[in-house]
């Protein structure tokens, strides 16, 4: 097999498409196939760096690791980066190309952008056994069809068999399925192969009824129904869909080594970017993390976490009308651990100077750290490597910020006053030595009889991640069936369902 491809597509966003990518591309690997994923334009705040240098989403990145390759940015060729105002920077290749309104980009820059798109999923088609693609949203988005990349154009393009996953959690799975196909063109639809059950509880045998009746609607079959499976804590796309109020991101059930739980609050600043970077905070056992919004949800924390953001300016605006600018100065001045990561490491600064993210010009941040930035129109990316608390470190950066740090003790690339600690490094705290030592030193801060445990693997938990939704496919899905669409494409002479694109 050499050049085999699949489309998975969804009735809607949050459908389950980015963790069904990636349990196909683990399960296919184990099977000895070589194989990679791709998406040609994807909407996400949650990034991630590659080796050479580009940015993509991180939910590729993601999808890489559970097919054991190295994620490029061919994987994610378009990636957009909301920042408000109804605009998103344009990165193209990995590389940010500019500012773009959504009537802008979808009037005409993303037609430019198809023929690179495609060159891309045909140069990974090239080089390796199969390619499975996710799309964005919904691909019967009728209104957004003439100018699609992602979704059935590509498909269409490349010939490529269409899997809708559905969510039958939220409920109307049925009618989702049912209408996304309708609502195609007939030459769209004809690669429709067929519906994945997505996050399903309870008998299968009680649903049976339900997909008989949609396979004699549609002439398209069910693939496999899979279940609703807690703790997978696997990297979102788009962030956090549902109300970060009371968020708690998912942990091991373990309990912990000392006497005492860490409690993790983390600022839901707007436009927050690669929140994931606290999943590997709960992965410790005892060590609780939570979204918060409200000054005394930092009352009982030990430690409080200001993430990056994609608006710093915003940002800090917005923890000043919430009254959490005040509690993280009340918790600096009393010596209970703070830590800022990225666009949160520059408001816990003394002065920002932004004329590219916000153009807002001069603006004093909190004055917690001794730190000034000035942001720069070239973004900085990189994967950096280095020593902290005595322990190897790695990470990786995206920021148009540039810090000059005028004081403190150096940590990483920022620096630590007292129990304030900030940087621009992202996934830092995977590394596990240099995690259980920044955790002994929160406890200690926070006066917590906690123990970090001694043997807890980040990468380690996230492969056995992957490896459960690679479970899911080969013991929920036809994976016969599935290997034939990527090896054969859709199946000839599936039939026309009413009323199609209008």
């Amino acid at each position: 097999m050499r050049g085999g491809g699949l489309l998975v597509a969804g009735t809607t966003s949050d459908a389950g498409k980015s963790v069904v990518t990636a349990g196909i591309c683990r399960w296919l690997v184990r099977q000895g196939v070589k194989v990679a994923p791709f998406k040609g334009q994807n909407m996400s705040l949650n990034s991630f760096v590659t080796r050479e240098g580009a940015e993509i989403g991180r939910a590729q990145a993601m999808q890489a690791q559970a097919a054991r390759v190295e994620p490029t940015a061919l994987m994610n060729p378009v990636l957009l980066k909301p920042g408000g105002d109804r605009s998103s920077q344009v990165v193209l290749m990995g590389k940010p190309v500019g500012e773009m309104s959504a009537r802008g980009y979808h009037g005409g820059r993303q037609q430019t952008l198809f023929e690179p798109v495609l060159a891309c999923l045909e140069e990974l088609r090239a080089t390796h056994d199969a390619v499975i693609c996710e799309g964005a949203g919904s691909p019967a988005e009728i209104n957004l069809r003439r100018t699609d990349i992602v979704n059935m154009g590509i498909a269409r393009a490349a010939r490529l068999p269409v899997v809708v996953v559905g969510d039958i959690d939220r409920g109307g799975v049925f009618a989702q399925f049912f209408g996304t196909t309708a609502l195609l063109a007939p030459e769209d639809q004809e690669l429709i192969a067929g519906y994945l059950v997505n996050k399903f509880r309870g008998d299968v045998t009680l649903l049976e009824p339900g997909l008989d009746m949609l396979h004699g609607l549609t002439g398209r079959r069910t693939f496999g129904v899979l279940p609703y499976t807690h703790g997978l804590g696997i990297d979102e796309e788009d962030g956090l869909r549902v109300s970060l109020r009371g968020t708690v991101r998912e942990s091991v059930v373990a309990p912990p080594l000392g006497a005492d739980v860490l409690r993790v609050a983390v600022c839901a600043v707007p436009l927050m970017s690669n929140f994931t970077d606290v999943d590997a905070l709960a992965a410790e056992p005892g060590v609780i993390v939570r979204f918060v919004d409200r000054p005394e949800e930092l009352a009982d924390a030990d430690l409080v976490v200001v993430p990056g953001t994609r608006g710093t300016v915003k940002a800090l605006a917005w923890l000043r009308e919430r009254g959490l600018a005040d509690a993280l100065a009340r918790r600096a001045a009393e010596g209970r651990p703070v830590l800022g990561i990225c666009g949160g490491f520059q408001v816990l600064g003394e002065h920002i100077e932004d004329e590219v993210e916000s153009r807002a010009g001069a603006v004093e941040a909190l004055g917690l750290l001794p730190v000034r930035v000035r942001f720069a129109r070239e973004k900085t990316l990189a994967r950096p490597a280095g020593e902290a608390l005595g322990e190897r470190v790695e990470g990786y950066e995206i920021h148009h910020g540039v810090a000059d740090v005028r004081g403190g003790e150096p940590f990483l690339d920022g620096c630590r006053v007292g129990a304030v600690w900030g940087t621009h490094w992202h996934g830092s705290l995977e590394s596990d030595g240099f995690r259980r030592a920044f955790l002994r030193e929160v406890a200690a801060a926070a006066g917590r009889a906690f123990v970090p445990a001694p043997d807890t693997s980040f990468g380690t938990l996230r492969e056995e991640q992957l490896d459960r939704l690679g479970d899911l496919i080969e013991e929920h899905a036809d994976t016969d069936a599935l290997l034939r669409l990527v090896e054969e494409g859709a199946p000839k002479g599936l039939p026309f369902v009413p009323p199609g694109a209008p």
